[in-house]
């Protein structure tokens, strides 16, 4: 039997096949009933499990379904994190989602779209540090506030971009 070592996980070549045919079945969907949802940037980075043409259509996707002024929302009809009196327009905009983006196009080598959203993201963050999220379309942020995964992306970003301009 053939093995396929991941992160010292010992994962059976026919098993990652298996998994490797599934996504492909779905992709570039989220799943069977969501067109494209913030997760699949994963698949971009840091798994980069997806081939280049699929990469496009993902990115395509998410910013032209998901990318708001001061985050990404998760999903088209995400109603966590909702204030609206119908509990489900208005998507919350995480602003993990714009770091996320830095970095993927940093990587693609789009140093200026990269820099762009690295200047989105320094414009919203708070006095308390880079919150969760915005409510949208609005300047109200969660209590969650700073949030280490949303700190820690924008970190990952800075010293993305920083490591470049070294080179």
């Amino acid at each position: 039997m053939s093995i396929a070592q991941v992160a010292s996980i010992e994962v059976p070549v026919w098993l990652v096949k298996k998994g490797q045919k599934a996504l492909n079945s779905l992709l570039p969907r989220e799943s069977e009933k969501k067109y494209v949802d913030l997760a699949l940037l994963s698949l971009v980075w840091p798994y980069n499990v997806v081939d280049a043409t699929q990469r496009e259509i993902i990115l395509e996707n998410v910013e032209y379904h998901l990318l708001r002024d001061k985050g990404v929302i998760r999903y088209k009809g995400d109603h966590y994190y909702n204030k609206n009196p119908d509990g489900y327009s208005e998507e919350a905009e995480w602003t993990f989602g714009l770091s996320w983006l830095a970095i993927i196009y940093q990587k693609l080598g789009q140093e200026d779209k990269a820099l762009g959203l690295i200047k989105e993201l320094i414009s919203i963050d708070t006095p308390d540090g880079m919150p969760e999220l915005y409510f949208s379309n609005s300047a109200e942020y969660n209590e969650n506030t700073p949030l280490g995964w949303s700190e820690s992306l924008f970190i990952v970003a800075l010293y993305q971009m920083e490591r470049k301009a070294e080179t």
